[in-house]
């Protein structure tokens, strides 16, 4: 499926080397500001342009200019900014880089550890212009429709906030650079780790069983291309005993959720990206890809976190 939410409803469509990206986001009321400079500031960080290094020359091309075509009028009172009409919002963004010939020599291999043999074993057939829909181009849409979500919270007082924490084995930020450069040098690609912490959520945010909270933000971070693995709280670190961690209540540890709820706390996950499939070796996909794709899913990280929470407090 295409959608994400049953009461804030979010739905993707395009390709990554067709004519556009697009999305339709239901439930926004009426009457809400949409702050333009909040959505092109996350679609900078998802496109790499807040990055020196690390990131493909053609994300950094791309323009991501959001054309509106429903649900939006122009704010009477704030020249050049919109205002919702409870209706739902519709936008695309084009793409303006692409490059469907770069990818011709597809239409005879098939990429590894790319979505190419499994779409075209499971439809009979596939787009060979970068991958399609399966292409981590399609996360445009996700960033504008959770940037509107990312408002509506914010007047709640809710705030997400993702940021790497880890790229390859590194966790000192200042040999990042260093890092980086020596593997684009080599043609290389490396994975990292983002972490993510959401503040000013209510208790009991969440529904027992098969709705917890924690449920639906691994089902939606791991939507994200290239994520491979999701923890929130102590997650895998096993270092520790129980008589450490859980003697408060609410508990610290537990992450910010607590029975499939949020307990009030900081709600802290993390999602591991691995290294990107096509890098500039001989013998490999070819393409134009990054160096470390957990830089550019900050953004998409964040957007994801505030699509869930949202339709939550729907």
């Amino acid at each position: 499926m295409n959608t994400i939410g049953n009461k804030f409803v979010f739905t993707s469509f395009g390709e990554s080397h067709g004519r556009a990206i697009g999305g339709v986001l239901d439930g926004v009321d009426a009457g809400v500001r949409i702050d333009l400079a909040l959505i092109r500031q996350a679609l900078d960080v998802r496109s790499g342009r807040t990055s020196t290094v690390g990131v493909s020359a053609r994300a950094q091309n791309e323009r991501d200019e959001v054309e509106w075509l429903s649900g939006v009028l122009p704010d009477p009172e704030h020249e050049g900014q919109l205002i919702s009409e409870g209706t739902p919002i519709a936008f695309i963004i084009r793409n303006t880089d692409a490059r469907p010939q770069d990818y011709e020599w597809l239409r005879h291999h098939l990429r590894s550890a790319h979505a190419d043999y499994t779409y075209e074993h499971k439809y009979g057939i596939r787009d060979v212009r970068g991958g399609g829909r399966a292409s981590a181009r399609e996360t445009v849409s996700r960033v504008v429709a959770g940037s509107i979500a990312q408002m509506l919270l914010r007047a709640r007082g809710v705030q997400i906030r993702a940021r790497v924490i880890q790229i390859g084995d590194e966790t000192d930020s200042r040999q990042w650079e260093t890092l980086l450069a020596d593997v684009q040098r080599q043609g290389d690609s490396v994975g990292g780790i983002v972490e993510c912490t959401i503040t000013g959520l209510p208790i009991g945010l969440g529904e027992p069983v098969f709705d917890k909270l924690q449920s639906h933000l691994a089902y939606a971070m791991m939507s994200i291309n290239g994520c491979k693995g999701f923890e929130y709280g102590t997650g895998f670190d096993m270092t520790h005993r129980g008589s450490e961690l859980y003697h408060d209540v609410p508990c610290p540890a537990s992450g910010g959720i607590e029975g499939g709820l949020s307990n009030g706390l900081p709600l802290v996950f993390r999602c591991a990206f691995k290294p990107a499939a096509s890098i500039a070796r001989e013998g490999h996909p070819r393409g134009r890809h990054d160096a470390c794709i957990a830089l550019r899913a900050v953004g998409v990280v964040e957007a994801m976190s505030a699509l869930v929470i949202r339709n939550f407090w729907g």
